[in-house]
């Protein structure tokens, strides 16, 4: 450690199925040594044991979350968990409410189990990109194929598995961004849309030419925004 006195807001960035905290490399730096990008499967079976774990390692007082997918859903589990110590949420691709898809669940198993993350990606993840992600899409693959197939099966059913939160966005005091791709389809722009609507103080930001994975696929619009919300905090 650096012995300089922590900084007051951290950035705090959760990550998509079937990824890593690499995803994130793009973000790293933008709030230097108060950013983190942890790995979520090793820290629990449950999106809300991911939310103590993650939360036990951050030593600023407030702290911006920012979430993809079953990310989103691990900040959402922090701001019912620690309500004043976060000072803003960002939301990429993220479903605040949860209808239980046990038959869905059960297919993806078998298929990553079965036949392999490389007939997982092809299946439910590789498709979640814009068209135009080709680079972004290769690696998210090669990403993917970093991870132990037991973890990423330990993560799909944490993601099944989770709480609904939807009640958190009409409660929550701070800035909820909701980020979509104009090619996302899951949730995509009218679930975000709606999603902001219940937010006390909900945006929606819809970024062109992008899916699911915004921090990927559109880094330069993506961090535009991010870099809004942080300023936003510390002025």
């Amino acid at each position: 450690m650096s012995g300089r006195p922590p900084a007051r807001t951290g950035l705090l960035l959760l990550h998509a199925l079937p990824l890593d905290g690499s995803m994130w490399s793009a973000q790293s730096d933008l709030i230097p040594g108060a950013t983190y990008a942890p790995t979520l499967y090793s820290r629990g079976d449950t999106v809300a044991d991911w939310a103590v774990s993650v939360l036990s390692e951050m030593r600023e007082e407030r702290i911006v979350v920012i979430g993809c997918s079953v990310g989103g859903s691990c900040a959402l589990e922090i701001a019912a968990t620690a309500p004043d110590r976060v000072a803003a949420l960002v939301l990429i691709g993220t479903k605040a409410g949860h209808r239980p898809e046990p038959a869905l669940h059960a297919r993806a198993r078998r298929v990553l189990l079965d036949e392999g993350i490389d007939a997982a990606w092809a299946m439910f993840w590789a498709p979640l990109f814009a068209a135009a992600s080709d680079d972004a899409r290769a690696r998210g693959r090669r990403i993917a194929r970093r991870q132990p197939v037991r973890d990423i099966a330990r993560g799909m059913a944490a993601f099944h598995s989770r709480a609904g939160r939807e009640h958190i966005l009409p409660v929550f005091a701070g800035p909820i961004a909701f980020v979509s791709g104009d090619e996302d389809t899951a949730p995509g722009p009218d679930a975000s849309a709606r999603q902001a609507g219940l937010a006390r103080r909900g945006s929606l930001h819809v970024i062109d030419n992008c899916g699911h994975y915004a921090p990927m696929e559109r880094p330069g619009a993506f961090n535009t925004l991010l870099r809004g919300v942080i300023a936003a905090q510390e002025s």
